[in-house]
């Protein structure tokens, strides 16, 4: 069995935090040593959301983004504060930096455009991440491994989630079923036999509830549903956030969701005239209950090859809201509960495949859960080992690239297939 200690860094869709995780790796047995979270200032949360907007709205290339005038020190402000909290988790745990074999590193994406919505709308496939793997290693003295995405785009792969091989290895600690997290965007695994099924994003999770709070009240989400339990389902408005991205949530998986397509701007905009102050705990309570409809509509997704558990390990941040952790229980074995009448009859299929009730539990793996995962994709990278992806079909191919500190110019500022690659 190879043991390695290596360091995975997430910033995530949301920019709510840099989180950092130091993992040990003995064989497919692991446990976290340390962990580190640094908030975003809502200054810098606006700058680089702001930045990702313009990108997506331009549909920059690589070469916009590059000779855009401040994108330069955007990054800069972005890879430091990175850098800073792997030096500060290292230093408050007296690490030694030369027995950690490397930093897993996602970068944070600025758009990606797969080859599902690519199917849909024309064009070619990209994923667009920032983050200079060469510059962290740097400032941190550490190897980074980088850019897991872009082979899979460029071979005709989605891309994500990538979530999935590393929930099957939790599933040889916690066990098998559907491993279903929720960030910003949900996603799921289905397990079997400490092997992945299938994985796929479910859509939107946080992104409308948290934007509409952000922009209504000014905080960052609805904390413990504090709003959510004061209101009613809207039936109009749900049907509306159905509607709003039908195309995505009734394409088969496997699929990849982005917050770029998810029409967020349009939404606030029509909740801004639609719905007055007076329905504002409505509202929330709307977009949270819509965050579990469509976690459960997903799941009426599955293949029909793909065995049902009704066993289900929960990870991220939404499913502490006990609102939307509640309306997904109610959803899952309540036939009184509110469905969309076109739907009715696949939730009640759902429903008898699940033939008894529900397991449900939080992940003891749940906290800093996409930050490991990037230390595990790492892993495999040094291992030269291939993420074991179902669409990959045997395809030998191995994720991530890799930096040295001071082993090369700075000069790999976004992924190698962003836009225009």
């Amino acid at each position: 069995m190879v043991k390695m200690r290596i360091i995975g860094v997430m910033t995530g869709n949301s920019m709510d935090a840099i989180d950092v995780v130091l993992t040990e790796f003995d064989g497919e047995k692991m446990r976290d040593i340390c962990s580190y979270s640094v908030p975003y200032s809502s200054e810098q949360k606006e700058q680089i959301d702001g930045f990702k907007r313009r990108v997506v709205a331009q549909k920059m290339t690589a070469t916009d983004i590059l000779k855009d005038n401040n994108f330069i020190d955007l990054h800069w402000q972005y890879i430091n504060g990175v850098a800073e909290a792997v030096n500060a988790m290292c230093r408050e745990n007296n690490l030694q930096k030369a027995k950690i074999e490397a930093i897993g590193f996602h970068g944070k994406t600025l758009d990606y455009y797969p080859p599902s919505m690519a199917k849909i709308y024309g064009g070619k496939p990209f994923t667009t991440q920032m983050g200079s793997a060469q510059l962290l290693a740097n400032l941190t003295g550490i190897p980074v491994i980088n850019d897991f995405r872009s082979a899979l785009i460029m071979n005709g792969f989605e891309g994500a989630p990538l979530a999935g091989p590393h929930n099957a290895h939790i599933a040889t600690m916690e066990g098998d079923g559907c491993y279903y997290n929720a960030g910003n965007t949900g996603n799921l695994a289905w397990i079997k036999d400490g092997k992945l099924q299938i994985s796929w994003d479910s859509g939107p999770f946080n992104e409308y509830v948290d934007q509409y709070v952000l922009r209504s009240v000014g905080q960052t989400m609805d904390f413990d549903g504090k709003y959510g339990k004061k209101g009613k389902i809207l039936p109009d408005l749900l049907q509306k956030l159905f509607d709003l991205c039908r195309e995505y949530y009734e394409m088969l998986p496997p699929k990849s969701g982005d917050p770029s397509y998810y029409h967020t701007s349009e939404l606030l905009t029509h909740l801004a005239v639609t719905y007055k102050d007076k329905d504002f705990a409505d509202v929330v309570r709307t977009l949270e209950y819509f965050a579990a409809y469509t976690a459960v509509y997903a799941l009426a997704q599955t293949p029909k090859n793909v065995q049902i558990e009704p066993n289900f390990i929960l990870f991220g941040g939404g499913w502490k809201n006990p609102v939307v952790l509640k309306s997904f229980k109610d959803l899952l074995t309540k036939n009184d509960s509110f469905v969309l009448s076109e739907h009715h009859e696949m939730f009640t299929v759902l429903r008898l495949c699940m033939g008894k009730r529900p397991e449900i539990k939080y992940s003891d793996f749940g906290t800093y859960m996409e930050a490991r995962l990037m230390a595990d994709l790492a892993r495999y990278y040094l291992l030269q080992k291939v993420w074991p992806l179902p669409e990959l079909n045997g395809k030998k191919m191995i994720l991530g690239q890799a930096r040295f500190p001071f082993a090369a110019k700075v000069d790999d500022f976004l992924s190698s297939a962003a836009r225009g690659w």
